[in-house]
């Protein structure tokens, strides 16, 4: 039997403002200027520019002193009425008035819109250069071609070859077999830079070294270390290898030198030189005479105005006195594209007011690093810290923290690089993981290669400085800062 019954339920649902502020917010400065961009081509009531510009332009010499008008405050009065007949024009909209905006808040914008980004070539590119240099028919410049869009980033083939048949045929209609796969391959390999095009590790080495002088005694251990006993290697059973291969430990120590001396992501220098453009920094902090200055991206600041040649659309509409429909459709075009100006504008002013705050209370709590640049002298600062100080959501404080960069004086470095957990020391003290992580690094830094210090040996350590944590947590903070285990770390 069914039954009906009323319950309330309450639910929060975001104003489609509120969800543009978000999306703003959390994209980096490198990309804002595309999402601006974006938005000019799809509303064209939106312009870039400073009023003083347009009135310039539209004027002649007319004085371009008169009184700036701010963004919330131009529309705040707009009537939301329907149907537009009834919308007061002169209440909408007044001729003498222009919206320009500059786009600022309580801090500097940095006057540089345009820091460099260098100019690269992507690894695909280099590749396939390389590979118009090959005298190839047109199907194996297709396998090549297939081949080197299967490279990953950092220089490795992991799709099956196997695959590559199946999407050559499927795909672009070209019948071959998996030996003439792995022989265009062959040649991709010897490509530059070493290493490239290599399934794994132990083929990567192998590539590198074969492209050395293989006449040198040298050269040949490396190689049969490689092939013969890479996981020995890997373990670094090292007195294994000397017994298989014959070699003693002069040979053994040369050959290893050798190896380590390989790249083993052939293909990361060119990731790195693409990911430089994605560190623009969003803000510059300066020490100035012993205080911190903090200004943005001036790319976070862009000149946003409404544009003027809307009002004529409304005046004749205001001054008509018989309304055709179309002209009721262009005017509620206009007036749709118009709050869609006003919101995108709003929406980019709280999202560099926003920015400024974080960033201002980040510096305030973590101030005598930006001073020093020392990283042990980080406290340990939580999200919920400095949503406090700033009285704005946990997610919010979130959103900027992932996304963006500040450039200091000691070297670039991600919001987030500020936030940690809080240790307790022996006198009670809460530190941050960041200063125990310093003092770890420190440890193994100047420990003896020979007789690397295990996790349980560092955790003493530790200790003995007033650091009480548990081995598992020393492990942890190894691998976050990618140190291998203490075997690993062994030298002859």
């Amino acid at each position: 039997m069914l039954k009906q019954a009323q319950k309330l339920k309450q639910t929060q649902t975001l104003s489609p403002q509120q969800i543009q502020f978000i999306k703003l917010l959390q994209v980096p400065t490198i990309e804002l200027d595309k999402r601006i961009q974006e938005e000019l081509q799809e509303n064209p009531i939106l312009e870039e520019g400073k009023e003083s510009d347009e009135k310039e332009n539209e004027f002649g010499n007319e004085d371009s002193s008169s009184d700036e008008v701010d963004t919330a405050e131009e529309f705040d009065d707009i009537p939301d009425i329907d149907p537009i007949d009834e919308v007061n024009l002169s209440d909408y909209v007044d001729r003498d008035d222009v919206a320009g905006y500059k786009m600022y808040g309580d801090g500097d914008v940095a006057d540089d819109k345009d820091l460099p980004i260098p100019m690269h070539e992507t690894l695909g590119d280099v590749l396939l250069m390389q590979l118009s240099f090959l005298k190839l028919n047109e199907v194996e410049q297709n396998i090549g071609e297939q081949l080197i869009g299967s490279i990953e980033s950092d220089g490795y083939i992991r799709r099956p070859l196997e695959a590559i048949v199946n999407d050559l045929a499927f795909l672009q209609n070209i019948e071959t077999d998996l030996a003439h796969v792995e022989k265009i391959l062959g040649r991709i390999q010897q490509f530059d830079p070493p290493g490239i095009g290599a399934r794994s590790l132990q083929e990567c080495l192998e590539i590198q070294l074969k492209k050395k002088d293989t006449n040198d005694p040298i050269v040949k251990i490396a190689i049969k270390m490689i092939v013969l006993c890479f996981e020995e290697f890997k373990k670094k059973h090292y007195t294994k290898i000397q017994k298989r291969l014959g070699i003693d430990d002069e040979q053994m120590k040369d050959a290893i030198d050798m190896i380590t001396h390989l790249n083993p992501k052939p293909g990361g220098a060119n990731t790195m030189v693409a990911s430089a453009q994605f560190l623009t920094p969003d803000f510059i902090v300066r020490e100035v005479n012993g205080r911190l200055n903090i200004s943005l991206n001036g790319k976070n600041a862009p000149d946003l105005r409404v544009s003027r040649q809307y009002g004529d659309m409304l005046d004749a509409y205001d001054k008509t006195p018989k309304k055709t429909k179309k002209m009721r459709e262009e005017v509620r075009f206009v007036k749709q594209k118009l709050d869609a100006a006003k919101w995108f504008i709003d929406a980019i002013k709280q999202r560099q007011d926003t920015l400024l705050r974080t960033m201002q209370a980040i510096i305030d709590y973590q101030m005598p690093f930006f001073l020093s640049g020392d990283e042990g002298q980080l406290k340990p600062m939580i999200l919920k810290d400095i949503a406090e100080i700033i009285q704005m959501d946990i997610s919010t404080v979130s959103r900027v923290a992932s996304s963006k960069v500040v450039e200091t004086d000691f070297g670039i470095y991600p919001l987030k690089y500020f936030f940690s957990e809080s240790i307790s020391t022996e006198s009670g003290e809460d530190v941050s993981s960041k200063q125990v992580k310093s003092v770890l690094r420190n440890m193994i830094e100047k420990e003896d290669k020979r007789k690397p210090l295990s996790d349980d040996k560092l955790e003493k350590l530790l200790r003995v400085k007033g650091y009480n944590i548990a081995r598992r947590t020393v492990a942890k903070y190894r691998e976050q800062m990618n140190i291998p285990v203490a075997r690993m770390r062994k030298e002859l």
